[in-house]
C-alpha cells in the first residue's frame, strides 16, 4: 500500500458480493433484517468497493465473515479479495475469515492464506460465528496469526446481524463482549488484537482491555462518530491515542460521512492524523 497517496486508510470494510461464486440465497432472511436495521440495502461487487475507495485516495482493508458452521451459508472465497488486494496492492490490503469451528483444518487454511496468497491479517464475529473468543477450539487459528504477528480484528458489542428478527435469528450477542478479548491477548501477546467497533453496551469493559494490554487496539467502525460514547473520545484523544483505528464499516456506513462527522466529534486535532492513518500504519506494518 503507498500510503504517502492516502490521505486515510479504512481498516473495516467488508466484500458483499463473489463474482466467483454463485450467489447463496440460504439465509436471506439475515440479509432483509440488516437492510432494516442499517436502513442500506447496499452491496457493492469488491471491484465497485475498491473504485469507490480509490476515487476518495483512501486505502481499504477488505473482508469476509466465515460463519458457514453458524449460518449454513456459503462464505465469499478469501482467495477472491486476496486477489483483488494483489491487483490494486497500492490501495488495499486483504485480511481473511476462517470460522473457527474448522479447527486444525482451519489453522491449515489460515497458514496457507498467509504463506500463498498474501492475506495480511483476520476478521473474526463471535456472534455471527457462535463462539467465544477465549473458547480453545479457536487457538489454533490464533497460534498461526500469532506466529505470524498478525493482527486480528473482533466484532465487539451489538450485532445489527440478526436484530429485529425471532430469537435475534438465534444469534448471542453475549459472545462479542469485549472483555472475552482479556485472555486471548494475555495467551497470544504476539497477535495484535483490534476490538471493533464502539462496544455497546459494554464501551467501559473494552476501554479497559486495551489500557490494560498493549497488543489491544479498537477500531472506531460501524457508528457515525457524532453517537459515539463520550469516555471513547476521552481516551482516543488522550491514553489510547496511539491505538485507535478509523474503520467506516462499509458499504453500511460509507467514509464519506463518517469522516464529515469525525470531524465535528470532538476529536483534537493532534490527535485526528494518529486515527486516520498513522497508527494502521504501525498496525499494518506499512512504515
Amino acid at each position: 500500500m503507498k500510503t504517502e497517496n492516502l490521505i486515510a486508510i479504512d481498516i473495516h470494510t467488508h466484500a458483499e458480493v463473489s463474482c466467483w461464486n454463485p450467489y447463496d440465497s440460504y439465509g436471506e432472511e439475515y440479509d432483509r433484517a440488516a437492510d432494516k436495521y442499517f436502513r442500506s440495502s447496499r452491496r457493492p461487487t469488491i471491484d465497485e468497493s475498491i473504485a469507490y475507495y480509490r476515487e476518495r485516495n483512501i486505502g481499504l482493508v477488505m473482508f469476509m465473515v466465515d460463519a458457514e458452521a453458524q449460518l449454513g451459508r456459503r462464505r465469499i472465497p478469501n482467495e477472491e479479495i486476496a486477489e483483488a488486494a494483489r491487483k490494486n496492492s497500492d490501495i488495499m490490503i486483504a485480511f481473511a475469515s476462517v470460522d473457527p469451528h474448522k479447527g486444525k483444518m482451519g489453522a491449515r487454511e489460515a497458514r496457507k492464506l498467509i504463506e500463498e496468497h498474501g492475506v495480511k491479517g483476520f476478521k473474526f464475529h463471535p456472534t455471527v460465528q457462535g463462539f467465544h473468543p477465549y473458547d480453545r477450539m479457536a487457538w489454533p487459528l490464533y497460534e498461526v496469526i500469532a506466529e505470524h504477528k498478525m493482527p486480528a480484528i473482533f466484532h465487539s458489542g451489538h450485532s445489527g446481524i440478526g436484530s429485529g428478527m425471532r430469537c435475534g435469528g438465534g444469534l448471542r450477542l453475549e459472545y462479542s463482549n469485549p472483555m472475552h478479548l482479556d485472555d486471548v491477548a494475555i495467551n497470544f501477546p504476539d497477535m495484535q488484537i483490534v476490538i471493533a467497533h464502539p462496544s455497546w453496551p459494554w464501551q467501559d469493559e473494552a476501554l479497559s482491555v486495551a489500557m490494560h494490554k498493549p497488543n489491544v487496539w479498537i477500531d472506531l467502525s460501524g457508528w457515525s462518530p457524532k453517537y459515539f460514547p463520550a469516555q471513547l473520545v476521552q481516551y482516543a484523544n488522550t491514553l489510547l491515542k496511539d491505538r485507535v483505528l478509523f474503520g467506516s464499516d462499509y458499504p453500511l456506513i460509507t467514509p464519506d460521512r463518517w469522516m464529515k462527522d469525525f470531524e465535528e466529534a470532538g476529536f483534537r486535532d493532534e490527535v485526528k492524523p494518529l486515527i486516520l492513518k498513522a497508527n494502521a500504519q504501525r498496525l499494518l506494518g506499512l512504515g
